[in-house]
């Protein structure tokens, strides 16, 4: 695999395009969403609610937490989790940023 590069983009540049990157499978998109209509989520219920093995569900949710998309406590034998607002609030300043930009543009030119 190719070097990213990543040195030569600021701070916030590689902040958003590894939140974006771990949001890149449609798994991570419906924890997302499993985990917004529940408040908050033990990962059995995940393998209940999705059409994933625990297993394949453990590993999309440590890769939404390695970025702090999610957060999670330890409850038990089970581990509990929940959206972290943060990432998602990065996200949508973001991309609302970009929507502003848009805006302000001629996109006739294309």
């Amino acid at each position: 695999m190719g070097v990213t590069k990543s040195n030569l983009f600021t701070k916030e540049v590689n902040q958003i395009a590894q939140l974006c990157k771990a949001m890149g499978h449609p798994a991570r998109i419906a924890i997302i969403q499993e985990l917004l209509i529940q408040k908050s989520c033990i990962c059995n219920d995940l393998v209940i609610a999705l059409p994933l093995s625990q297993p394949t569900i453990s590993q999309h949710l440590k890769a939404l937490k390695d970025t702090g998309i999610i957060q999670g406590e330890i409850e038990g034998a089970s581990m509990c989790y929940c959206i972290a607002p943060k990432a998602l609030i990065a996200i949508q300043t973001y991309f609302n940023q970009l929507v502003n930009q848009l805006n302000a543009i001629d996109t006739s030119c294309c």
